[in-house]
């Protein structure tokens, strides 16, 4: 366990001096270091680390929860909605179409929709800031489409989890899936109503007697939900928005936060560990393909986003780079399939679309007035907010940002 911190340490603060962000070299460093690479091999079983790469994604799917709030819901939703909504029908639609015409089964098509569908909360919120663009004015879409991809993303696994459990006859995963719905209607309502309670029984002056309780909850309810056919970090998510709007709920967030960092960095490095790096070229093809797609679709989204709230062209750029990033998401996706059995070329087609997509949308964000100059203006965009040329709002370099008034952006 020391090794993997240590390594995946090493590895990212090399790679953060050239600008790349941890995910994938936490999954890299899991690689080199894993029995399927030639040199040391530092864990030769990857189920060694289970329980702890559980944990991390448990804390990841939480602290998400703490942030996303229902009020934002009540601010801009409306459009918020259609922005998110017309985010997922294009990846999510193009994902599944994409799996069915790889030809390898519906239920790894479905796998693949997930994975080419859903962004990188991580990484877009790291590249936000990187760029000092929390300011400016199409952060709040950008993370919009991120808030919906969240609840998109437990509905999601909710449905997903019978059908790759496999049960035995439609009525068989018509239970299956009414427990888990059923269990997290449960956490829903607990979420909106309880929220007081809750609030209370958390509360407490003394930070570690308010670890020891969240981090119990969290755990607990991830536990109990993968009994009810929901998958633990779904469970932990819940916990997390219902938490997330306590009293304590800013104090939590900063508490929760190195330990996400740390078993986060775990669960990528277990991932990594899984990985046959010679299984890749099979699958490169494959991959080349997924990733075009989804540049194609991230950049039909942001003109679509920036109809809704008429930005201009460095807006769209900027919200259609930004969005590229694919992560957490992806590999909670590969872990249910490699658990179910499916298709061995999922693990590293997932890996390898994820380790290059992960990589390219940093560069491709702070690039993004290169993509600005090619696009057709919006209808009224052109001279509105978020559209400010090499100068002006997120002009995709540190210059075009600087000067920004950075406000304050609820997640």
């Amino acid at each position: 366990m020391g090794g993997a911190f240590l390594a995946a340490a090493v590895l990212a603060r090399l790679g953060g001096r050239i600008g790349l962000p941890t995910i994938p070299l936490f999954i890299l460093a899991g690689i080199l270091l894993g029995p399927h690479t030639p040199g040391y091999t530092l864990l030769s079983n990857p189920h060694d680390l289970e329980m702890l790469s559980a944990l991390g994604l448990v804390l990841l799917l939480f602290y998400l929860g703490l942030e996303f709030h229902l009020d934002d819901l009540k601010t801009g939703g409306r459009k918020m909605a259609i922005a998110g909504g017309t985010y997922l029908v294009l990846n999510v639609g193009a994902g599944l179409g994409f799996g069915f015409a790889l030809g390898w089964g519906t239920s790894e098509a479905l796998v693949l929709a997930g994975v080419l569908g859903i962004s990188s909360s991580a990484i877009v919120t790291k590249i936000l800031v990187d760029l000092k663009r929390i300011g400016n004015p199409e952060t709040r879409p950008i993370l919009g489409i991120i808030v919906v991809e969240d609840v998109f993303l437990a509905l999601y696994l909710a449905a997903l989890q019978p059908i790759l459990s496999g049960a035995d006859s439609l009525s068989a995963m018509l239970v299956d899936g009414g427990k888990a719905f059923g269990f997290l209607l449960l956490l829903a309502l607990a979420a909106r109503f309880g929220t007081r309670i809750i609030g209370k029984l958390m509360n407490t002056k003394d930070d570690e007697l308010l670890v020891i309780s969240f981090l119990g909850a969290a755990v607990f309810v991830a536990g109990i939900s993968e009994m009810f056919g929901v998958a633990d970090a779904i469970g932990a998510f819940m916990v997390g928005l219902m938490l997330g709007s306590t009293a304590s709920g800013e104090r939590i967030l900063k508490l929760v936060h190195p330990l996400r960092d740390a078993f986060g960095a775990i669960f990528f490095f277990a991932f990594g560990l899984s990985i046959d790096p010679g299984d890749l070229p099979s699958v490169f093809w494959p991959v080349v393909a997924a990733v075009v797609l989804t540049l194609a679709m991230n950049v039909a989204a942001g003109l679509a986003a920036s109809r809704v709230y008429d930005f201009g062209t460095q807006a769209t750029a900027n919200i259609a780079t930004t969005l590229v990033a694919r992560g957490e998401f992806a590999l909670i996706l590969a872990t249910m399939a490699a658990a179910a059995g499916l298709d061995k070329r999922l693990s590293p087609f997932i890996a390898g679309y994820v380790l290059l997509l992960a990589v390219l949308a940093p560069l491709a964000a702070g690039r993004s007035h290169w993509l600005a100059r090619i696009l057709p203006s919006p209808r009224d965009g052109e001279d509105g907010s978020g559209d400010g040329g090499s100068d002006g709002h997120g002009g995709g370099g540190k210059d075009g940002d600087k000067d920004q008034k950075q406000v304050p952006v609820s997640v």
